[in-house]
C-alpha cells in the first residue's frame, strides 16, 4: 500500500477520524495507538495478511493481532497516520471493526456470535427430527403420489433450514474462496448445498429418493461442533477482560493547595498525590507518602494474606486497601502500571497459545482441493464414458462429495475429547479446551504454586500447640473483632478446642499493626512484634502474631499452611511417571522450603512474581520443556495462559481458572494425575480415529467413483463412518475404568481423608 490514503480510502479516513477520535491514545510521546475489536477473526491465517496491509499504511510502526481476544493494535506516528486508514485497511480485506470498549469488553460481538450459532443450531436439529421422522414412510416404502409428498414436506422444512444454519459454514467458505484459500468449510458447504438442490431435483422429477435428512442432520452435529468452539475461545478471551475488572474507575487527586477532585484513569500522571479511601482498589503504581494500612496483594504475590504498608512502601494498581486511609504519589499509571502490564502479558501468552493448530486443520489444506478434485475427474470421466449423460455424471460426483465429506474427520478429536471430558468430570475435573487433552498426554514438566495448590489456603496453628486456656480465651477476644487472616485462624483454633472467646469491649485496630484493648485495667495488645514491644526478628518463617499483656511474657503465635490432603501420593506418582515436579511460588523461601521438602519435591523457587513466573515457564517452553502450569492465584494467570497446558483447583481466583485450560473439584490433587492417565488414553483413541477416518476413504471412494453407490447410500456410508468413529471414542470411559480407576491410587488416596499438616506430612 502506498504510504499516503487516496481516493476510497482518503473518504473512509476522513469520516472514521472524528468518530475514532475519542479511542485513540497516546502511549508516548509522538505516538497514537488505537485497538479494534474484529469479530471476523477466526483463523491463524488472517494474522499474517493483516499484519502486513496495516504496517504498509503511513506512519504505522507497529500491528499486532490477538487471535484469541480477537483484536488488533495499531501503533503509528502522530500526524503521519490516521485511524481511518486502518478501519479502510481493515475493511479491504472483508473484515469488519470497532474500537475495542474495556468496560464491554468485546462481549457483545461474542454474545452476538453465540446467540447466532445456538440459533442456527436449535432450527437444524428441530428440522433434522422432523425431516427423519417423515422419512420413515418413504423408508417403509410409500410410492408415488405419497412419496412425491413427503419429499416436498421435506424440502420444505429443509432448504429453509440449510439457507439459515449452514451461514456459519458458507460465510467461512466463501471468505477462503475469496482470499485463495480452502478450509473444511468448503467441502462440507459443497455437499451440504449440492444434496439440497439434487434432492429437490429428484422431488420435482417424482425422483425415488431425496436426500434432504443427510444434509440438515450434518449441518446439526457440525454446528454442535462449532457452538463448543465458539464457546472455548470466550472463555479465554473473559480471562483478560475480568483482569480489566481489578482496574479502579477513577482517582481523588490532592492538589498543591489540598483541594481535591475526583479524575479518570487516563488523567494521572507520574508526580501527582492520590488519596485512596478504605476498601478501594489502588488506581495506580506508587509510593505511600502518608498513612498506613493492609494491603492485599494477592495480584502480585499470590498469598491471600494482607500484607502492612506504611509510609515509603511501594504499591501497585489492582491491589485492594484494606484496613487503613493511604495517600500514595503516583509512579505510574495507565499503560505503564504494574496492571496494565499483566494484562499484556496474559493476552501476550493466550495469543501464543491460541497458535496450536489441530491436525485436522492441517489435513484440511490438502483433503479440501484433493476431494474437489476427485469429484471432478469423476464427473469428467463419467460424461465420457456416458456421452454426455449430465444427470448421471453429477449424480455420481454428488455422491463423491457426499460420502468423502469430512465428517468423520472432523469428528475425530472432538468425539474423543467429549467422551474423556465425561470420564474427567466424574472424577471432578472439567475440561475447558479440548487441545487441553492433547497437551496433555505430552507434558514432561508440572510446575505447582504453593498457597491455594498444593495447600487449602488455610492456616493451622503451629506452635505453641498448647496454651492455658484462659490465655487462649484472651487472645481469640481480640482476635474475634478483626477479619485478618491470622485473627481467623487464632479464633478457629480457639472454637475447635471448646474455648469460648472473653467478650472485650471498645477494642480498636491500628492498621498494619495490631488490636488493642483494655482488659481489667491493664493494657492488652494482639499483632505483629514491633507493637507489641517485643524484640527481634520472627523466629522463623512461618506466620505469626503475638499477644502482650503487661508485665506478663508475650505469647507467640506461629501458623502454618494445610496441605491438600493427597498432595504427597500424587506428586509421588506424577514422579513415577517420569515428569519433573516444580515449585514456583510467590511466598518467602522458608515457606515454600517446608513445602517441598514435605513432598518430595527438589526444585523450588519462591518469591516469585507475575512477571518471574511467566518468565521462567517461557523459558522453559524455549528449552524444549512441556510444562503443565497449575495454580490458583491472580499473579498465576500470565503463567497458566503461557503454559503448554494449566490447571487450576475449583477454589482459585475467577481469573485464575479462566485462564486455565481445565479446572478441578475438591480438597485433593487426585485430579491432576487422573487428567494425565486419560489425557494419555484419549490421544491414543483419537489417533486411532484419524486412521479409521482415512481408512475409511481409501475403500469408501473408489466404491463411489465406480459408481457403485448412490447419494443416498453415499450419506448412509458417511454417517456410518462417523458412527464408527464415535463408538471407538466410547472406549474410553471402559478402558478408563480399566487402567485409572481399578488400581490402588484412588483407594489410597481415601486411606489419607484427614487433614496433612506440614509435621504429618514429614
Amino acid at each position: 500500500m502506498t504510504c499516503c490514503a487516496t481516493g476510497l480510502l482518503a473518504d473512509v479516513a476522513q469520516m472514521r477520524a472524528a468518530d475514532l477520535s475519542a479511542w485513540v491514545s497516546e502511549p508516548q510521546p509522538g505516538y497514537q495507538r488505537l485497538e479494534l475489536v474484529v469479530p471476523g477473526l477466526t483463523g491463524p491465517e488472517h494474522m499474517p495478511e493483516i499484519e502486513a496491509a496495516l504496517t504498509g499504511l503511513c506512519g504505522v510502526t507497529s500491528a499486532r493481532v490477538n487471535l484469541t481476544a480477537r483484536r488488533v493494535v495499531v501503533i503509528w506516528r502522530k500526524g503521519e497516520g490516521h485511524a481511518g486508514d486502518v478501519m479502510a485497511a481493515l475493511a479491504g480485506l472483508g473484515l469488519e471493526a470497532q474500537p475495542f470498549d474495556p468496560v464491554k469488553a468485546g462481549t457483545s460481538a461474542d454474545q452476538d456470535e453465540m446467540s447466532f450459532l445456538l440459533r442456527s443450531l436449535g432450527v437444524s436439529g428441530f428440522a433434522a427430527m422432523n425431516i427423519m421422522l417423515l422419512s420413515v414412510s418413504v423408508w417403509s416404502g410409500a410410492e408415488a403420489v405419497t412419496r412425491d409428498f413427503f419429499h416436498w414436506l421435506s424440502a420444505l422444512i429443509a432448504l429453509p433450514t440449510v439457507a439459515y444454519a449452514g451461514r456459519p459454514f458458507f460465510r467461512s467458505a466463501i471468505h477462503g474462496l475469496s482470499r485463495g484459500q480452502f478450509n473444511m468449510d468448503v467441502p462440507i458447504s459443497l455437499a451440504v448445498v449440492l444434496a439440497s438442490l439434487m434432492s429437490l431435483f429428484e422431488t420435482i422429477n417424482h425422483g425415488e429418493h431425496a436426500y434432504f435428512d443427510a444434509s440438515v442432520s450434518l449441518l446439526f452435529f457440525l454446528l454442535a461442533g462449532r457452538t463448543l468452539d465458539q464457546l472455548m475461545r470466550a472463555r479465554a478471551r473473559s480471562a483478560v477482560t475480568q483482569l480489566m475488572t481489578l482496574a479502579a474507575t477513577g482517582a481523588m487527586v490532592v492538589e498543591v493547595d489540598g483541594t481535591r477532585r475526583f479524575v479518570a484513569i487516563s488523567a494521572l500522571r507520574p508526580g501527582m498525590k492520590v488519596q485512596v479511601s478504605v476498601g478501594e482498589r489502588l488506581p495506580a503504581d506508587g509510593v505511600v507518602i502518608e498513612g498506613a494500612s493492609d494491603i492485599d496483594r494477592s495480584l502480585v504475590s499470590g498469598e491471600t494474606m494482607p500484607e502492612a504498608t506504611g509510609v515509603g512502601s511501594r504499591v501497585h494498581a489492582g491491589t485492594m486497601n484494606l484496613t487503613g486511609s493511604l495517600m500514595i504519589e503516583v509512579t505510574a499509571a495507565g499503560e505503564d502500571s504494574f496492571l496494565s502490564e499483566v494484562i499484556r502479558l496474559m493476552a501476550c501468552a493466550e495469543q501464543a497459545k491460541s497458535r496450536f493448530v489441530q491436525l485436522a486443520d492441517k489435513l484440511a489444506r490438502i483433503y479440501s482441493p484433493f476431494v474437489h478434485g476427485l469429484a471432478a475427474v469423476t464427473m469428467t470421466g463419467w460424461l465420457i464414458y456416458t456421452g454426455g449423460d449430465w444427470h448421471t455424471s453429477l449424480m455420481v460426483a454428488v455422491a463423491v462429495l457426499i460420502i468423502t465429506c469430512p465428517c468423520a474427520l472432523a469428528l475425530a478429536v472432538p468425539a474423543v475429547q467429549v467422551v474423556a471430558s465425561g470420564a474427567l468430570f466424574r472424577n471432578g475435573v472439567m475440561m475447558k479446551d479440548g487441545a487441553a487433552l492433547e497437551k496433555l498426554a505430552q507434558i514432561d514438566t508440572v510446575i505447582f504454586d504453593k498457597t491455594g495448590t498444593l495447600t487449602l489456603n488455610e492456616l493451622t496453628l503451629a506452635s505453641p500447640k498448647t496454651v492455658a486456656m484462659p490465655v487462649l480465651a484472651l487472645a481469640a477476644g481480640l482476635a474475634a473483632t478483626s477479619r485478618h487472616p491470622l485473627a481467623r485462624a487464632l479464633s478457629a483454633h480457639a472454637a475447635s478446642r471448646g474455648i469460648v472467646a472473653e467478650s472485650i469491649a471498645q477494642v480498636s485496630e491500628h492498621p498494619g499493626q495490631g488490636l488493642q484493648a483494655r482488659v481489667r485495667g491493664e493494657t492488652v495488645r494482639l499483632g505483629s512484634r514491633l507493637w507489641c514491644g517485643v524484640d527481634g526478628a520472627a523466629s522463623g518463617d512461618l506466620p505469626e502474631i503475638v499477644l502482650k499483656r503487661a508485665d506478663a511474657a508475650p505469647v507467640i503465635f506461629t501458623f502454618q499452611d494445610v496441605l491438600r490432603p493427597d498432595a504427597k501420593p500424587t506428586i509421588a506418582r506424577l514422579q513415577q511417571q517420569g515428569l519433573h515436579v516444580e515449585i514456583l511460588s510467590g511466598d518467602r523461601e522458608g515457606a515454600v522450603r517446608r513445602v517441598a521438602e514435605a513432598l518430595g519435591i527438589a526444585d523450588y523457587r519462591a518469591a516469585a512474581t507475575p512477571q518471574v513466573k511467566l518468565a521462567y515457564v517461557e523459558g522453559l517452553t524455549k528449552a524444549g520443556r512441556k510444562v503443565l502450569m497449575v495454580g490458583d492465584g491472580l499473579n498465576d494467570a500470565p503463567a497458566l495462559a503461557a503454559g503448554f497446558t494449566s490447571m487450576a483447583p475449583a477454589g482459585a481466583s475467577d481469573i485464575g481458572r479462566t485462564a486455565a485450560d481445565s479446572v478441578f473439584m475438591g480438597a485433593g490433587l487426585t485430579p491432576v494425575a487422573v487428567a494425565r492417565d486419560v489425557a494419555v488414553l484419549s490421544q491414543q483413541l483419537a489417533k486411532q480415529n484419524f486412521a479409521l477416518a482415512i481408512l475409511y476413504n481409501v475403500f469408501a471412494v473408489p466404491v463411489a467413483m465406480a459408481g457403485l453407490a448412490s447419494p443416498f447410500l453415499a450419506a448412509v456410508a458417511m454417517s456410518t463412518s462417523s458412527i464408527i468413529v464415535i463408538g471407538n471414542a466410547l472406549r474410553l470411559g471402559f478402558a478408563y475404568r480399566q487402567r485409572v480407576a481399578v488400581p490402588g491410587m484412588l483407594r489410597d488416596v481415601l486411606r489419607e481423608t484427614l487433614p496433612l499438616s506440614m509435621d504429618k506430612a514429614a
